[in-house]
């Protein structure tokens, strides 16, 4: 009986050690299976969007083949330039740099046919840049692709009026893409021509960063003309030493009498014609507000294509 027992005895305990050997190599074998899935995530990547609106140009960096510039004139036709993630500053004239963290290849290859291209010479170039006081510069790293954030039909060219069959939806907002492995390690430092400026950590909660310039005033819903984006272009190409004309389809003769533009061709200075809403709408901040929201944004934005610019003759 007791041989019985003690076999019994014996074979349950290399059951049991049987067992505890599977548990154990199962326990450690299972956070081995688990982690490439986690690595999987981590390493998927996330396309974080950096938005430009307002009247902006871009251009490769002349002194860093691996940026490009964002360049724009600071004028009275529109409010300060601000950056906003999750938080958001005010920023002044000046040059300001975004950093970003390690991301995919940049792009390379023809641009769409939407973004409204032009050449503008290395001292003009220069000119603009050095323009302290009446211009914003960003830099950044030179993104994956450039896509087109809104679109608005016109025509441009070297002549007024443009001719018509350079009519189509061009890139009024242009989007920067760049495809990182964390929403961590974006920030903006900058070098403003008045005062300082502190690093800003920006914060993205969403994958997306705006450089926004506004209108300062909300057009007249009567004014048929589209003046601030005529004013707006004249005021950037002139900032660039540029000659090139916008043109929006469907509007009258009379149009072109009032239109800046014309005014440059003239050699005299523009109009700086902005028509208001009702006093109460500038005066009262929530009554702009109300009007953005009843009258729609997309009034109130810059019509005029953003432009791509190339170093040349």
């Amino acid at each position: 009986m007791r041989t019985q027992l003690y076999s019994n005895s014996k074979l349950v305990a290399v059951a049991v050690a049987a067992f505890a050997t599977l548990f154990l190599v199962a326990c450690q074998s299972s956070p081995r299976s688990i982690a490439p899935a986690k690595e999987m995530k981590a390493d998927a990547g996330k396309e974080v969007f950096v938005v430009f609106e307002g009247p902006w140009a871009f251009v490769d960096d002349p002194k860093d083949s691996n940026s490009v510039l964002a360049l724009a004139p600071k004028t009275k036709l529109h409010r300060d330039l601000y950056v906003t993630a999750s938080n958001s500053s005010t920023l002044a004239s000046g040059v300001y740099e975004l950093s970003v963290p390690a991301h995919g290849p940049a792009f390379s290859g023809a641009l769409d046919s939407g973004f409204a291209q032009a050449k503008i010479d290395a001292k003009s170039l220069q000119r603009a840049l050095d323009d302290k006081a009446e211009r914003y510069v960003i830099r950044l790293p030179k993104p994956e692709a450039y896509v087109a954030a809104k679109r608005d039909r016109s025509r441009v060219g070297p002549s007024y009026p443009p001719d018509a069959s350079t009519e189509q939806l061009y890139a009024t907002f242009v989007s920067l893409r760049y495809n990182v492995g964390s929403l961590n390690g974006f920030s903006l430092a900058g070098s403003p021509d008045s005062g300082a400026f502190n690093p800003l950590l920006l914060q993205l909660e969403t994958p997306h960063i705006r450089f926004a310039i506004e209108p300062a005033q909300f057009d007249d819903m009567s004014d048929t003309c589209d003046l601030h984006s005529r004013e707006s272009f004249r005021t950037t190409t002139k900032f660039l030493g540029l000659k090139l004309y916008v043109e929006f389809p469907g509007y009258t003769e009379d149009c072109r009498k009032t239109d800046p533009q014309m005014n440059r061709m003239r050699g005299e200075s523009g109009i700086r014609r902005v028509e208001l809403l009702p006093a109460m709408v500038v005066a009262y901040p929530v009554a702009r507000d109300l009007a953005a929201y009843f009258f729609h944004a997309d009034h109130l934005d810059c019509h005029a294509p953003v432009l791509f610019l190339t170093i040349g003759p």
